[in-house]
């Protein structure tokens, strides 16, 4: 059974086909966000706080952490910036951290401080990418996502995506890196813009851990991009790509509608073992309320225990 073990320095989670789906917090993100970018630059990191602390709240199994403000301001230095971010959210949280960007040195920099065994996020099937972040990930023992995208951008044939995803784990082997610490994303396309985009992720999610035997990411709020009452669509996307077989999602835990069709699909796929996590949650559930998000960060996904002591998804939105 494929395990990819993620850590914070003292809580350790699973992410697994037998393991409720693993909640990657998104909202630590400037992309976007020119405010929070803008705040940061500045040295002002009370949104990351708050950030960091609803959505460990709202049930995030673990958070990703980016600090690409360049946007903003293109001489800013990311990797001094992650890392300052990094060191701040691991003070507030003890959920396992996601350091996500698609600069090198940023991410050598966060590795460095890091604590336990957090996720790289990402590599590409580029020749150039391969060669920088997979030693990197060797070096460190830590899994890292592999976007399913290469010199030839982001193919619309799921076929070529599934290619570039195992030419990936292949690449990953040579280096001494196991397939479970490889966790592939193989992009999610807006559905409002093709309209097959809900098959091809069921089937290409199916196809990665029948043949590839790996765990599976995505952005999940792509396949609703361009629509009106887009939280609809992902709430009704969760539950058939976890049935699908995809086992964690870079998504925002603070949308309760959302969160709800998690903490569902982990109860019809039986990984949450008696309905526990979803008795706990909605035991005080009124009729037409959504219930209040205060809940374990395990309990929402990847099978938390305690322990001792994205360049081609925004790409791929046109």
């Amino acid at each position: 059974m494929t395990r990819t073990i993620v850590a914070s320095a003292t809580r350790e989670i699973v992410i697994g086909f037998d393991q409720p789906f693993c909640v990657i917090g998104e909202r630590i993100n400037p992309t976007g966000r020119k405010k929070l970018a803008a705040e940061m630059i500045e040295g002002n990191f009370e949104t990351v706080r708050k950030d960091a602390l609803e959505q460990a709240a709202a049930g995030a199994t673990m958070l990703d952490v980016n600090a690409g403000v360049t946007a903003v301001d293109p001489n800013a230095t990311e990797p001094g910036l992650l890392v300052q971010t990094l060191q701040i959210v691991q003070e507030l949280v003890d959920l396992p951290l996601s350091i996500d960007s698609s600069v090198t040195a940023a991410i050598e920099a966060g590795l460095k401080v890091a604590k336990g065994r957090p996720l790289v996020n990402s590599v590409t099937g580029e020749e150039e990418k391969l060669e920088a972040i997979l030693p990197l990930v060797k070096k460190y023992d830590v899994p890292v996502v592999a976007i399913s995208n290469d010199e030839t951008g982001i193919s619309m044939d799921p076929d070529v995506r599934f290619a570039v995803a195992r030419k990936i784990v292949e690449r990953a082997q040579d280096y001494g890196i196991k397939p479970q610490d490889v966790v592939v994303d193989p992009l999610v396309m807006p559905i409002g813009a093709l309209g097959d985009a809900g098959l091809q992720v069921f089937a290409l999610v199916r196809r990665l851990r029948e043949e590839l035997k790996v765990n599976t990411t995505c952005g999940l709020s792509n396949i609703s991009f361009g629509l009106p009452h887009r939280h609809g669509i992902n709430a009704g996307f969760i539950p058939m790509v976890i049935g699908a077989g995809m086992t964690s999602a870079i998504m925002n835990p603070c949308r309760p509608q959302e969160m709800e069709a998690v903490r569902a699909a982990n109860v019809l796929a039986g990984t949450d073992r008696d309905c526990a996590a979803w008795i706990r949650t909605y035991k005080d559930f009124k009729p037409g309320e959504h219930a209040a998000p205060a809940v374990v960060a395990a309990d929402a996904g990847g099978g938390g225990r305690r322990r001792g002591g994205r360049e081609a998804r925004r790409a791929a939105l046109g």
